[in-house]
Parts: structure tokens; C-alpha cells; sequence
């Protein structure tokens, strides 16, 4: 998988999104997997269907959760397709001119997905007390 740039993820924002989290934030990364699966299999099911009205809210909630993250290319190919989508609806056509972004979407959702749920794993949260301080 290719994509500009090279990088998934931008540190800002995850540890942006980290610290506003907190405790929650491994929580609301399950809740990003589970809806982000949901809205691919609505794009690709749209897509298929050359359905361009029911392309543009999946395609918009995918946008806004993967930059919640700090998802920069996700968040930036969903937005394509979003506009894509709603530039069909407007015009009366079909959304077949994204079917090659429809189909980098699903394996660059699952490349960063991957990559944040190892960033979770790998860092422990900070329970308070601290070096020599007794927690508790």
C-alpha cells in the first residue's frame, strides 16, 4: 500500500487526542474500528450500487473519526470520496470515478488502525503518584 507522504499518523494530533481522552482513549479506538468497518462496507456496498447519495455520510463519518486520531491520509481519502459523492449527487451521476479510492480505502483503514492499536498497546497509561511516589 502507497500513499503521500508515508505517514499514517500524525503525532500532533494523536497525542492531542491521547491526553484529551485519557483512560478512554483505548475505548474510543475499539469504537473507531467498529464504526470505521461499518462505514467502509457502506462506501464499497454505495460504490457498487453506483449510489452516490448513500456514499457521502459514511464517507463523512470515516473523515471525521480518522481525524480525530490524527489519521491524516484517511481522513483525506474519505474527504475525497465525500466530495466526490456529493459533487455526483448535485450533477446526477454516478460516483464511479472513486471506485480506485474506494478500493486503497479499506486497506489504508486497516494500515492505521493497526498502527494506532499498537501505540495503545504500547503505551501505559499514567495512573497518577509517579517515579518514588506512592500511588494510592
Amino acid at each position: 500500500m502507497s500513499f503521500e507522504g508515508g505517514v499514517l499518523v500524525d503525532r500532533v494530533a494523536l497525542a492531542r487526542a491521547r491526553a484529551e481522552l485519557g483512560g478512554d482513549f483505548a475505548r474510543i479506538l475499539g469504537y473507531f474500528r467498529e464504526d470505521g468497518i461499518k462505514s467502509l462496507d457502506a462506501i464499497e456496498a454505495a460504490s457498487r450500487d453506483g449510489n452516490a447519495a448513500a456514499l457521502v455520510l459514511p464517507a463523512h463519518t470515516l473523515k471525521g473519526e480518522a481525524s480525530q486520531f490524527g489519521a491524516t491520509p484517511l481522513a483525506a481519502l474519505a474527504e475525497k470520496l465525500e466530495t466526490l459523492a456529493r459533487e455526483c449527487v448535485e450533477l446526477h451521476t454516478s460516483p464511479v470515478a472513486g471506485v480506485s479510492d474506494v478500493l486503497a480505502l479499506r486497506p489504508l483503514f486497516e494500515a492505521t488502525i493497526n498502527l494506532l492499536e499498537r501505540e495503545a498497546a504500547a503505551t501505559p497509561l499514567r495512573r497518577g503518584g509517579g517515579f518514588g511516589r506512592r500511588v494510592g
